[in-house]
């Protein structure tokens, strides 16, 4: 890794970081708030004849090309792009409606291998993917921020670092599956991106004098193979309640429970905690409720009407309640050698927590990589987990690859998606550790 210069306070036309408020600070006239598209609102492309329009103005275009995408989440169980933002110097900025427009292989063919621009590219890649846009070459600005060690790296912080901007997020949860989409959401929507090249060029320029590009241009160039988080082994143990139900038949209740509102859930593309939420759900697979009148027992809510009635059971339980009970009777009648286990074994190690008990030596290591890795941290303002993912961390302590030596730990931290930079900031702290305390020979 290029030597990194410890961390100091940014160089004149890099604004500094933000600081706690004082009277200074307090009377200082507010942030500049940008509120309107410089070349106005666009019109949405829902056609292919706009879409054709819009992958000639972006070939056209010069520099990077910044882009967002809004989706649904909390409202529709698919995580697809409802809409697609542009923009590129030259071009201006489009809006695209990825379900009238299924297919954006004309503005991935427009591209090319442009450079890339999101900010959390992380959150929309995947969406992006799925309408046929994949990038070649990228620049995060949320990353590229936790590197330069912003204290705050939203799209509005980041802005208004930079800029001296303040961008409103006021509809960044909104629920973009509606038709058609409001002007005020789609003039956020086109903010998002009207800047995004010239905060990344200036970003670019702040990591250049940190020494940091070199290490940004190897997270960056990691996101373009990024395929989304690793699939959950087990997903409905997840289910807020799980860990209370303790009985294996539970277990099988609380499955199919929530096969059954996942199944809803897709074919009618809404969320699974609009159909009926976790804990009514690990309720039920408790109770074990077997009618239709045990079942609302269970489903009704804590507390008595303004009348002194009990208060009904969640309207969801009353509008699914054949499937809730079909689940029940068909999770009740599994056979006991096919029951889930309590617990599903994993290849990850051990929580952290438990180290000391389980492996002294291993909890040492631990300790002292992770005390050396907070110096790294303080001395280049990086936050530590940018300098190595904890889950890799504790995967290459608890059990070190032997023998032990620099080549072999560089290839298991490679192995488990570590950089370069990474590999060469981390391997002289756990080298250290692992000789101070070896493994075991238990």
């Amino acid at each position: 890794m290029p030597a990194v210069p410890d961390a100091e306070v940014p160089v004149a036309d890099v604004p500094a970081p933000d600081v706690p408020a004082t009277e200074e600070t307090v009377l200082a006239p507010p942030v500049p708030v940008l509120d309107e598209p410089a070349d106005g609102l666009p019109e949405v492309v829902t056609t292919e004849r706009g879409l054709t329009l819009a992958a000639e103005a972006i070939a056209g275009g010069t520099g990077p090309v910044a882009l967002d995408a809004e989706r649904a989440s909390g409202f529709r169980y698919s995580s697809r792009a409802y809409l697609v933002q542009m923009r590129r110097k030259g071009a201006g900025t489009w809006l695209i409606d990825p379900i009238a427009c299924p297919d954006l292989s004309p503005l991935q063919e427009a591209i090319g291998d442009t450079e890339w621009v999101l900010h959390a590219a992380t959150q929309d890649l995947m969406c992006l993917a799925e309408v046929g846009l994949r990038p070649t070459r990228l620049f995060d600005t949320e990353l590229g921020g936790r590197l330069a060690g912003l204290p705050r790296v939203g799209l509005s912080a980041v802005v208004e670092h930079y800029l001296g901007l303040s961008l409103a997020k006021e509809h960044s949860a909104a629920d973009w599956s509606e038709r058609p989409l409001p002007e005020p959401w789609l003039r956020y929507a086109a903010l998002d991106v009207e800047v995004l090249v010239e905060v990344r060029d200036l970003m670019a320029e702040h990591l250049e004098q940190q020494g940091k590009s070199e290490l940004a241009a190897q997270e960056f160039d990691a996101l373009t193979r990024f395929t989304g988080p690793p699939v959950r082994t087990d997903p409905w143990r997840r289910t807020t309640g799980a860990p209370t139900i303790r009985d294996r038949r539970g277990l099988a209740r609380l499955r199919a429970l929530w096969h059954m509102r996942d199944d809803i859930a897709q074919r009618r593309d809404i969320a699974p905690g609009r159909i009926l939420p976790d804990r009514i759900l690990s309720q039920i697979a408790a109770a074990n409720p077997t009618t239709d009148d045990e079942l609302q027992a269970v489903a009704s809510t804590p507390g008595r009407t303004a009348q002194s009635r009990p208060r009904p059971a969640h309207r969801a339980v009353v509008r699914h309640r054949a499937a809730i009970l079909d689940a029940i009777k068909a999770s009740n009648a599994v056979p006991e050698r096919s029951l889930p286990p309590r617990s599903i074994r994993s290849d990850a190690p051990p929580p952290a927590r438990a180290w000391a008990d389980r492996d002294p030596e291993a909890a040492a290591r631990l300790q002292a990589v992770r005390a050396a890795l907070a110096v790294e941290s303080e001395r280049l303002a990086i936050p530590v987990e940018n300098l190595l993912t904890p889950d890799t961390l504790r995967r290459v302590l608890w059990q070190p690859p032997g023998p032990y030596d620099i080549e072999s730990l560089t290839h298991a931290l490679s192995d488990l998606g570590a950089r370069p930079w990474q590999v060469e900031l981390v391997v002289p702290h756990i080298m250290s550790a692992v000789t101070e305390h070896p493994m075991t020979d238990e």
